[in-house]
């Protein structure tokens, strides 16, 4: 009985400790809403398209985080690994446009996100696929 106890309890900590991050990754995107429309305002400048870009995927990332948590309780408490793999994606993609001056890091990073999708495919075939 104690074992259940505990696990209960961890449990009640993952919960409360997830809404909390998903407050603050709301928080964090009204700010990046903020930062985009200033952005925005001030475009005639030939880096605000870049940091335009950049803020566009931090958007979704924060957007991707705050879906995997939702995705969290709807399922029955467990974190989807393609979901993981979103936002993987997602961050490498940041990574390439933000850092772009070494040919073959960027090579590298194409090479990481080839890998990731493949792992999607397979994450999503008929004999991985829970739900």
């Amino acid at each position: 009985m104690t074992g259940k106890h505990i696990a209960t309890g961890l449990q009640w900590v993952l919960n409360t400790g997830l809404l909390i991050l998903a407050i603050i990754l709301i928080i964090f995107l009204g700010k990046e809403t903020i930062h985009l429309a200033n952005v925005l305002l001030n475009m005639g400048e030939q880096e605000s398209s870049f940091l335009l870009i950049e803020g566009i995927v931090i958007y979704f990332l924060y957007f991707e985080f705050i879906a995997l948590i939702i995705k969290y309780f709807q399922s029955g408490y467990h974190f989807p690994m393609r979901y993981f793999i979103y936002i993987g994606i997602t961050a490498i993609i940041r990574l390439i446009i933000v850092d772009h001056k070494n040919p073959f890091d960027t090579l590298c990073y194409s090479a990481a996100i080839l890998i990731l999708v493949m792992t999607l495919w397979l994450a999503n075939s008929n004999r991985l696929r829970r739900e």
